[in-house]
């Protein structure tokens, strides 16, 4: 008896053992992890050591940045769908001359480089709200979100084309279509949803961080002075905005300082904490979603 409860202990050890490692090895969920405890320790060191209206802004621009990214999944998500069932329907029914127009006005939207056309979009928004045409940050917020989208959701399109033209070419479409089962259940059901579904979730992951990183490049530029019309108090602060701030340049050249004073590096962690906050934030939150992003490919072997 006491053999048997001996070598159960030692199976449920090693079983739990197998599960630690495995975990360990799945580098998305222990990037996502890492993320969450780094930013909520920069969170509790902000509130001990930043003032209040500078940890005010800090948190402002980044609830907005996240909000506005995760806006931008779901806008790229839901254009990328509808535009992939459109051209899927033209190419079915053979309708050359709306397929040809779609395509080449997609190819338009391609060859205009997605900085310069967030940035023209952003001034657009900028100017309405100048012009007290929009007042609220659930319009803005949207739209911005939406300008975002209009340059990043092709690279989904391009995604769910190639999925559907694989699973085309395979005996199973044929033999569905064959049974009676119509072609949008087959597109969207078996070949997007059952079998595409992890792709198109790994792409979303990408998209999010293109959209940090679009929005605080933006965001930055516009800041900075581009145009005597648009300025940081048009838009809604986000993390790009306060990085262009001048406390947060300070912040940031007290850096520099330090490589020549090393005394003076303790005063960074205290005394320029919004600079310092701002771009750690930026640049570590790019770097979790790369290693994130490639973690879930090398784990679902994408």
């Amino acid at each position: 008896m006491n053999t048997k409860s001996q070598i159960s202990n030692f199976q449920s050890q090693r079983s739990a053992n197998a599960s630690r490692i495995s975990f360990f090895r799945q580098k998305d969920k222990v990037w996502f992890i890492i993320w969450i405890a780094i930013t909520t320790f920069i969170g509790i060191w902000d509130i001990l050591f930043l003032n209040k209206p500078a940890l005010k802004k800090v948190v402002t621009g980044f609830v907005n940045t996240f909000f506005i990214s995760f806006l931008v999944i779901l806008f790229t998500l839901l254009f990328g769908w509808l535009m992939t069932l459109w051209l899927n329907s033209l190419q079915t029914r053979k309708n050359q001359t709306g397929y040809l127009l779609v395509t080449f006005l997609l190819n338009l939207i391609r060859s205009i480089p997605q900085i310069v056309g967030i940035l023209f979009g952003y001034i657009g928004i900028s100017y309405l709200i100048s012009q007290d045409v929009l007042h609220s940050n659930l319009i803005i917020f949207p739209l911005m979100a939406g300008t975002m989208s209009m340059f990043i959701f092709l690279e989904l399109v391009d995604l769910m084309r190639e999925r559907i033209s694989h699973y085309k070419k395979l005996d199973f479409y044929n033999a569905m279509l064959v049974c009676g089962i119509s072609e949008r259940r087959i597109v969207n059901f078996d070949i997007l949803w059952k079998n595409s579904r992890i792709h198109i979730f790994n792409k979303l992951i990408s998209v999010f961080g293109i959209a940090v990183f679009l929005q605080c490049s933006v965001d930055f530029i516009i800041s900075v002075g581009l145009s005597t019309n648009v300025n940081a108090v048009n838009l809604p602060a986000t993390l790009g905005s306060l990085l262009a701030k001048i406390d947060s340049k300070q912040d940031i050249l007290a850096i520099g300082h330090t490589l020549t004073h090393p005394t003076y590096l303790p005063n960074i962690f205290f005394g320029h904490l919004q600079g310092i906050t701002v771009a750690f934030l930026i640049v570590f939150t790019l770097l979790s979603i790369y290693n994130i992003s490639n973690g879930y490919a090398e784990r679902h072997r994408l």
